[in-house]
């Protein structure tokens, strides 16, 4: 097809603009062969006449279609043109925020002047291992396929990083060489990789500077060859670098700065280390002041020091030496402060004492004088004679800033060859990877030597680079194998000539340096003379004699030839250089030592390594005096021939271009200028390639794409099996020019602009597809749409008919209503009118007679009252003269009976005179006095009497009294009242003349009372009225409120209710992570433990010396032993040296929980043993004085020691376990800081006591026994022995032999240690002895004083009692009876109770014991002959058996061990035991082995058991730790195992789902608590080894199956993939299918089960599984444009369906997993939703709550339309949603740890399978062991 086909109308074009670059406009109408002027409408809405240039009458460059806009890769652009370039570069930079975009092999890299976040780790893992094209452009995409093409093709690789100053050159350099130091990792312990990326702060200090385009630019160029051993491990690393500008020392432009390192001493010039430096303010120094801009913003060059110190620390750079350096830089900077004074025109001089020459001086060791004089001074040699010359202030200033730069120079060099020393390996490199960061191609208005040397060396770049892209062109075609013709490209190889050739540029200013009296001016009248109008790329201005320009590949550029020749020279007094070498500063001779033979700045091999591919430079013969000349090497000589030696080095590498745009000169973030970046594209050589590319097959697809593609454009009989063959045959019909398109082996080649005919074909034929669509759709709908308005039509006419009918009825009924109302109405008008007469008269009767009656009332009222009144008056009257009447003659009365006694006084006074009358009265006196005795004694007897019934009497007065006061008060008060009474009847009497007055008045009043009633009334009614109606509102408001209410009520329950749920989540989500940091750290443990392992292997290797007999532990046995054992104290004190060597052995870091203890455990001992050594010194006296006593009776002695070994034995075992059950106590109840857990009452205490009343009460009963039980044992061996054998086993002969048997003399130590041993125990024993008896006699003195006190309590009770009456004190008697009745009655029971526990245990115990003495008997009795048995009869112990009663345990002996280990664990086919067997059968016949050696009570064997379990255990699983099947089925037993420790513990919490068969099978002397932890640990260990695994079997299928497998076939479509081949979407043999991750699930889930695995432990492994897939699913998609689309999303919604249903097969909707899944499903959704009004924003801000900001941001940027019905997303959406998010607080990490581990937990599972039912397969080999 004919390009000018393509231009139709509504075709969109590219056509110039001054402004912008490119304009977009469309065509209004189709383009004719022969028309002059197009028709184009603008995007801003104006209509233009575009004019074709008449000669050429080229066409303006066509537009891509839409969905091809924002490719990764360029070349995957149908029109290959430089604004179909610019425009993808912007659209992807400004409106996907994407920096990096490919363009064939050259990765584009846009500075967005901002921290974007992808650059952190977990983008460095999701780029590791992936295929350049599979993810989106970047630079790490670009560093990972060099490291791949190194280890895959043996070929050295280079990174060429090129652009402009400020494009991120160094940035992007620096990223690249993170990328190796993170994925390679480091060959030795010395972190390599730390110290390369720690070059980067010194190189950047000493050889950066500002300048108006970057805060942070390079001004030199580096090349760093990064070494790899043969594993591709860096080893180490090798800097080259290229003309330093050292201009920049003693002069900056406006807004520019000198070296950072300048700054960096001045702002830390405080520091105390720097105070003899004597520096100050950058403002002070002359080379540091002359840009105004000291500071950069944002920028702390006092840290920048620290960093930079910090980075020369770390390579390895003394201090001295780090001192020695600020020293010189220090000096460097009062150098430029020296000052000279012009004694005339050609002579100069410093003034005395200077003071900044004279701290130059002492900075650099120099002498004063001698410095002073030859900085005004210079040296002239002639043939004959040498003379000493003054010279001018200019040539003075020019002098010293010369010295300057070349000091400076020489320490850059020396700083770049430390730095390579320090990163120099000895190890041999194998092969590297180079890093090129270079300066870019530089264009100024004044451009001098500098610019020219930079453009040269890209001149030689972009060389090398056009003929790299046209070789790989070729190859591609070749490979191919098409035919093809040669590709014409721009070759710069005459510019180069130019520069380099003889006679060319270089040489003719070295031979112009050399002449005597040359300059610019003559130098430049030589260049025009040779290349003016000689050369077509040479060119002189118009206005200028001192310039010329050079046409570059990238543009013209004009160079100011003034200042060439002295920067070319760089000429240094030589005079002052000698005083230098003469400083005694030793580090400032270093700098210039050996100056003839040094290599130069830009010297290769500045490290003196050759590089492995590296093609050596013969050196050329050298003349005498030839190394006088050597030194003098021009700059631009010495620069050629580094630059020759660089590109030998590329030319021998496979090289990868960076290409960095600076996209403004203001350094806005994110904002393009067109006009800058299409300099820079021009310059960089990206739009070179793009012409390249364009010139041949720049669109490539591969037959299966090109098929699933363009499938639309195909009829079925076109369709064959042969997809190639298809493709051609579509192909020739679809395009008639078979030159624009060839048939590769695996792809058909395009050239530009087919395939965006294609796409038109493509989208002309969906666009009639959908106008079909259209169309009877929308007849469907009309059809539709008629049909449901008939139907509503008749259904209206139905309901307006019935209606009219309806409405004629109702007429009819309402005149016949009509008529009936009136006829009531009237009747009702009558009725009326008579009620209201009637009413009105009843009134009037009611009213009147009322009125007659009120009247009769009150006169008979009135009667009434005065006739009481008068009675009331008559009776006052009456009872007041009685009471006058009754005083007068009461006053009679005493009146006439004062007179009579007045009288008689008178006569007893007459008589008493009288003394007849004493005499009378005197006879019979003292018989009277008697009878007057006796009366009164009489008296007295009545006086009591009557003082009793006085007493009574004054009571009954009393009460009397009270209760007439009371009647009286009472009195008074109706007195009172009847007064009030009599004044209220006058009153009330006045009151009714009132009222009469009243009433007339009332009556008048009435009618005008009524009136307002009735006024009122009305008022009333209508208040009413108003009140309901408010009364209804406010019922209303009160329903709305109560509604309210309860609305509110409800949203509080609910917020609480979220509340309590969240608090809940967010106590779950702690604990996950305290679980996570532990499992955390055993997988840190583990990661060590095996480093240790693999180390020592190593070591063992590489020393090749074994030791026999000696075989070290694991590490993690060694740990195990240390924290956790149940041996008695003679086995810890043996243990005891192995585990204090083993530490000095490895220094592996252990846990802080583990080391606590082993701390705790350490300092117990020690007290013990200081605790054994004290009683040892009080026992020694006792010890010799029974030795008296044991002679006496030497035939007893052993039968002694026998019984007290046993003893011993029994007692150091007993009070083992009592020692860990009250450390568990405490232990328990020191966790606990409330000081109620500890007091009586509490459940701590409670169980504390429990727990030690009945281990004391357990500890006495098992004493007795096992004594009397051994003594029986030890007196049937003593009978056993002969009769004549006499010796004992502490006879003195015996023991002589026994010491002479052994040779050794350790083993006579070791045998004399234990007896001292044994010696101690047997003496803390008897003190524990005399403890208890001292106890008990304490014991017993508290019961008698108890039996004192009761005695006491009795006595006085018996004396209480006697006071008593006989009644009383038999009641008493009798209660104190019953009470102590009582107490012993309910003693007595408490005894009986422990009496039957005790009686129980004891049966027990006696079982065992008497099973243990016959077996006992049984091995004796084969050793005895049957004339002893008939000498020595023996009593026999009964014990009863049940025959084959099983006990379920298994039986081994201690030799057997290691067997049962290989056996069962280390020689073991899980694939085997799972099928045939009961699952966790090793787990059971282990536990049943340790159920045996508990039944023993062998703890040595427990422990040697346990112990060898788990080390087989890891290392099975280090050997085979990449099969699933063996790390599922050890992950199975192991827990299987933890459960059977749980179950059979012992425990009321395991005990209670046992059966009580099953508890009798309890542990019974152990507690494997501590073990239980261990074997926890392990089981994480194995659970994330599993882990591991299954990762690395599903994570080559993830994205394969998950992304780009086409599930739902033609959803998705095909879009052009550019030069960089992504992985085809279509399956393929070898490609991974969603099938292929569910066969592999459901492989996974069916060997777990097998296994017999937990279900709860399979949810969690199914939900690590599925975070899995979720979180790598998700990462790539963040990763990859091309995924980001609509049809895409549906896929991923669909295999995430299938794998929802994946788990409702499996049953395991429960475990989590799906939740897992949700980021991914709600990925998915954001791709397929609206995305364009602010609802939708809403709508995506509440559906994505399991995304992050950042990704719902990424997917949003990466949204790409496949076809052109979709659209891209606004860049103000975007915006919209990120105002939403911003209050969301979440992570700002863009991708998910895909290597995350949820913590696991292990829920007891008790097993219902009986121990003794349990059979051992003959397959196992385990014939040695039998059942108990």
């Amino acid at each position: 097809m004919a390009a000018s086909e393509l231009y139709t109308k509504f075709a969109r074009v590219w056509i110039p603009d001054p402004e912008e670059v490119w304009k977009s406009a469309e065509l209004l109408k189709d383009y004719k062969p022969g028309d002059k002027v197009l028709l184009l409408h603008l995007e801003e809405g104006k209509d233009l006449e575009y004019q074709l240039d008449p000669k050429t009458k080229e066409l303006p460059h066509l537009r891509n279609p839409d969905i091809l806009v924002g490719e990764n890769d360029l070349t995957a652009l149908s029109y290959l043109h430089e604004p179909a370039v610019l425009h993808n570069l912007r659209v992807r930079f400004i409106d996907s925020k994407l920096i990096y975009t490919y363009c064939g092999i050259v990765l584009v890299a846009i500075n967005p002047y901002e921290q974007l976040p992808i650059y952190g780790e977990d983008i460095i893992n999701a780029y590791s291992g992936q295929n350049m094209g599979d993810m989106d452009p970047h630079i790490f995409a670009v560093a990972e396929e060099a490291y791949k093409q190194m280890a895959r093709d043996e070929r050295n690789q280079s990174i060429i990083v090129s652009g402009e100053s400020g494009a991120g050159k160094t940035v992007s350099a620096k990223y690249a060489m993170r990328y190796f130091a993170t994925v390679s990792g480091s060959a030795s312990e010395a972190n390599v990789e730390e110290k390369v990326l720690a070059s980067n702060p010194i190189m950047e200090s000493i050889g950066n500077a500002k300048t108006t385009r970057n805060d942070n630019s390079s001004r030199f160029g580096k090349y760093i060859e990064i070494g790899f051993d043969k594993r591709y491990r860096i080893i180490g690393a090798n800097m080259r670098t290229y003309l330093l500008e050292k201009s920049r020392v003693v002069f900056q432009a406006e807004e520019e700065r000198n070296y950072h390192i300048f700054y960096q001493l001045c702002a830390s010039a405080k520091l105390p280390e720097f105070q003899m430096l004597r520096l100050g303010n950058a403002d002070d120094f002359h080379y540091t002041k002359q840009g105004g801009s000291p500071v950069i913003e944002g920028v702390d060059d006092a840290k920048e020091m620290a960093h930079t110190r910090q980075a020369c620390s770390l390579l390895g750079i003394s201090e001295s030496y780090q001192m020695g350096t600020f020293r010189i830089l220090a000096g460097i900077l009062h150098l430029g402060n020296v000052g000279f004074a012009s004694r005339d025109s050609d002579s100069c001089t410093i003034p005395p004492k200077h003071e900044p020459l004279t701290i130059f001086c002492d900075l650099m060791g120099v002498d004063y004088e001698e410095m002073c004089h030859w900085l005004c001074h210079r040296k002239l040699a002639t043939a004959t004679e040498t003379y000493i010359k003054p010279i001018s202030k200019l040539q003075a200033i020019n002098a010293r800033d010369a010295l300057a730069k070349h000091i400076y120079a020489k320490l850059f060099n020396w700083i770049v060859d430390h730095v390579n020393q320090a990163l120099h390996s000895a190890v041999k490199q194998h092969s590297f990877i180079g890093v090129l960061d270079i300066y870019g191609f530089e264009t100024f208005e004044i451009n001098s030597f500098e610019q020219f040397c930079i453009n040269y060396a890209n001149e030689k770049l972009q060389q090398q680079f056009n003929m790299h892209v046209f070789k790989l062109e070729q190859e591609e075609y070749m490979k191919e194998q098409i035919p093809w013709t040669l590709i014409d490209f721009y070759d710069n190889q005459p510019c180069i000539n130019l520069i380099e050739s003889k006679m060319g540029i270089l040489d003719l200013l070295d031979e112009e340096c050399k002449m005597p009296k040359g300059t610019d001016d003559t130098w430049a009248q030589k260049l025009y003379n040779t290349h003016l109008n000689k050369c077509a790329l040479f060119e002189k201005p118009r206005l200028s004699n001192k310039a010329f320009i050079i046409q570059h590949f990238a543009d013209k550029v004009e160079y100011q030839c003034e200042g060439f020749l002295e920067k070319n020279k760089d000429t240094v007094f030589e005079e002052q250089i000698k005083v230098l070498k003469s400083s005694k500063f030793k580090m400032l001779p270093e700098l210039f030592q050996d100056d003839e033979k040094a290599i130069s700045p830009t010297s290769a091999t500045s490290s003196g390594r050759t590089p492995l591919t590296r093609v050596p430079v013969k050196p050329t013969k050298g003349r005498p005096g030839q190394m006088a000349k050597e030194h003098k090497k021009t700059v631009g000589h010495q620069f050629r021939n580094s630059l020759h030696l660089l590109m030998e080095t590329l030319n021998a590498t496979t090289p990868h271009y960076v290409r960095c745009i600076k996209p403004n000169d203001f350094k806005f973030p994110f904002t393009f200028d067109e006009k800058r970046a299409v300099q820079q594209l021009r310059a960089c050589g990206v739009l070179e390639t793009i012409r390249i590319s364009a010139a041949g097959f720049p669109s490539r697809w591969t037959y299966q794409e090109f098929f699933s593609r363009y499938r639309v454009l195909m009829k079925q009989k076109d369709v064959l099996g042969d997809r190639k063959q298809t493709c051609k045959n579509v192909l020739e019909k679809l395009i008639l020019d078979k030159d624009k398109y060839q048939f590769g082996k695996t792809k058909i080649f395009f050239r530009a602009g087919q395939v965006a005919y294609l796409e038109k074909l493509r989208a002309d034929k969906l666009r009639a597809a959908c106008i079909r669509i259209q169309k009877t759709i929308r007849g469907w709908l009309l059809r539709k749409k008629y049909l449901r308005m008939q139907k509503a039509a008749i259904t209206v006419q139905r309901y307006v008919r019935g209606y009219q009918a309806r409405c004629y009825a109702t007429f009819l009924r309402r005149t016949k209503a009509a008529t009936t109302v009136q006829k009531y109405w009237r009747m009702y008008v009558v009725r009326r009118r008579y009620k209201v007469r009637r009413a009105a008269t009843v009134v009037l009767q009611s009213y009147l007679r009322g009125y007659l009656a009120r009247n009769r009332y009150r006169k008979i009222l009135r009667e009434h009252k005065a006739v009481i009144i008068q009675k009331r008056v008559r009776g006052w009257l009456a009872r007041k003269h009685y009471k006058r009447s009754m005083r007068a003659v009461i006053y009679l009365q005493c009146c006439f009976r004062r007179m009579m006694a007045k009288r008689e006084l008178k006569k007893l006074k007459i008589e008493a005179r009288s003394v007849e009358r004493y005499k009378k009265l005197h006879i019979g006196m003292e018989n009277k006095i008697m009878q007057l005795q006796r009366k009164v004694d009489e008296q007295n007897k009545d006086y009591k009497c009557l003082m009793e019934k006085l007493t009574n009497l004054e009571g009954a007065y009393n009460s009397e009294t009270e209760k007439l006061r009371s009647d009286l008060e009472r009195l008074q008060l109706s007195e009172e009242e009847a007064k009030i009474a009599t004044g209220r009847v006058l009153s009330l009497q006045e009151e009714i003349a009132k009222l009469r007055k009243d009433l007339e008045q009332t009556r008048s009043e009435k009618k005008s009372i009524e009136e307002r009633a009735d006024r009122y009334k009305q008022e009333t009614e209508q208040l009413v009225s108003n009140l309901k109606e408010e009364n209804t509102l406010l019922k209303q408001e009160k329903e709305i409120l109560n509604h309210r209410i309860v609305e509110q009520a409800k949203e509080m329950t609910e917020t609480m209710e979220k509340k309590l749920v969240e608090e809940t989540k967010q106590l779950e989500l702690d604990l996950n992570d305290e679980r996570l940091r532990y499992q955390n750290l055993l997988n840190e443990f583990s990661r060590l433990e095996e480093r240790y392992d693999d180390l020592k292997e190593e070591m063992t290797l590489i020393v090749n010396v074994p030791k026999p007999g000696h075989r070290r532990t694991d590490s993690t046995h060694s740990s195990n032993e240390s924290e956790y054992t149940f041996s008695s104290e003679i086995a810890e004190t043996e243990d005891i040296p192995p585990r204090t060597e083993e530490p000095s052995e490895r220094k592996v870091p252990l846990d802080m929980s583990l080391f606590l203890k082993l701390q705790k455990r350490v300092t117990e001992l020690e007290q013990e043993k200081q605790a054994m050594q004290d009683e040892l010194d009080r026992k020694e006296e006792q010890a010799l004085r029974s030795k008296a006593k044991e002679e006496e009776r030497p035939q007893m002695r052993g039968a002694e020691l026998e019984y007290e070994s046993l003893k011993r034995q029994e007692l150091e075992s007993e009070n083992k376990k009592l020692k860990n059950e009250l450390n568990e106590l405490r232990k328990s109840l020191s966790e606990k800081s409330a000081p109620e857990v500890t007091a009586p009452g509490a459940p701590a205490y409670r169980v504390l006591m429990e727990q030690l009343t009945s281990v004391s009460e357990e500890l006495d009963v098992r004493k007795e026994e096992v004594l009397i039980l051994r003594s029986q044992l030890v007196s049937q061996k003593e009978a056993i022995q002969p009769k004549d054998d006499k010796n004992t086993m502490t006879d003195s002969t015996i023991l002589l032999e026994d010491v002479q048997k052994m040779k050794d003399k350790g083993e006579i130590a070791q045998a004399y240690i234990g007896l001292k041993e044994t010696n101690r125990l047997l003496e803390s024993q008897l003190q524990s002895q005399k403890r208890s008896h001292e106890s008990e006699a304490e014991a017993l003195r508290g019961e008698i004083q108890s039996l004192k006190e009761e005695n006491n309590r009795q006595q006085q009770l018996l004396a209480q009692n006697l006071q008593l009456p006989p009644e009383a004190r038999i009641e008493a008697s009798l209660q104190h009876e019953i009470t102590r009745l009582t107490n012993e009655n309910l003693d007595l029971m408490e005894q009986l109770e422990k009496q039957d526990k005790t009686v129980r245990k004891l049966k027990k115990q006696l079982k065992v014991f008497a099973k243990k003495i016959g077996e006992l008997e049984v091995g004796q009795m084969e050793n005895i002959s049957p004339g002893q048995i008939i000498d020595e009869p023996i009593r026999p112990v009964n014990i009863p058996r049940k025959e084959k009663d099983f006990q379920g345990m298994l039986e081994y002996k201690k030799e057997d061990e290691q067997k049962l280990v290989k056996n069962l664990i280390l020689e073991l086919k899980p694939r085997g035991v799972a099928v045939n067997l009961i699952p966790g059968l090793p787990a059971y016949i282990l536990f049943m082995c340790v159920r045996h050696a508990d039944y023993l009570n062998d703890d040595q064997k427990v422990r040697s058991l346990l112990t060898s379990t788990i080390n087989s255990i890891k290392k099975v699983l280090k050997k085979r730790g990449d099969d699933f099947e063996t790390v599922s089925f050890w992950l199975s037993n192991t827990c299987r195992f933890l459960h059977c420790l749980k179950q059979y513990s012992g425990e009321e919490g395991f005990m209670k789902h046992n059966t009580s068969r099953q508890n009798e099978h309890c542990l019974t002397n152990f507690d494997l608590a501590e073990y239980r932890q261990v074997l926890s640990d392990l089981a994480i260990q194995i659970y994330q080894q599993l882990v591991r695994v299954l990762e690395n079997i599903l994570q080559p299928m993830i994205v394969s199956g998950m992304l780009e497998h086409e599930t739902i076939q033609g959803v998705s479509g095909v879009k052009p993939t550019g030069l960089r081949k992504r992985t085809s979407s279509i399956a393929d043999e070898g490609t991974y299918t969603l099938d292929s991750i569910l066969r592999q699930l459901n492989s996974f889930h069916s060997v777990m089960c097998q296994h017999g695995m937990d279900p709860e432990l399979i949810k969690q492994v199914v939900k690590q599984m599925f975070y899995i897939v979720g979180a790598v699913t998700l990462n790539n998609l963040l990763l990859r444009k091309d995924m980001c689309s609509w049809s895409k999303g549906m896929q991923i919604r669909y295999n995430v369906s299938q794998l929802e249903e994946w788990l409702r097969d499996k049953n395991l909707m429960n475990s989590g997993a799906k939740e897992t899944l949700e980021p991914l499903i709600q990925a998915a959704q954001l791709l397929q939703v609206k995305k364009k009004a602010d609802d939708d924003a809403e709508a995506i801000c509440s559906m994505c709550s399991a995304l992050t900001t950042a990704q719902i941001v990424k997917v949003l940027n990466l949204y790409t339309p496949v076809n052109e019905f979709e659209e891209r997303v606004s860049i103000s959406f975007i915006r919209t949603i990120q105002l939403r998010l911003r209050d969301r607080k979440d992570s700002p990490q863009l991708l998910m740890d895909a290597k995350h581990i949820f913590p696991v937990t292990f829920p007891f599972n008790p097993s219902s399978l009986a121990l003794e039912t349990i059979q051992i397969p003959a397959s196992l080999g385990l014939g040695f062991i039998s059942r108990v």
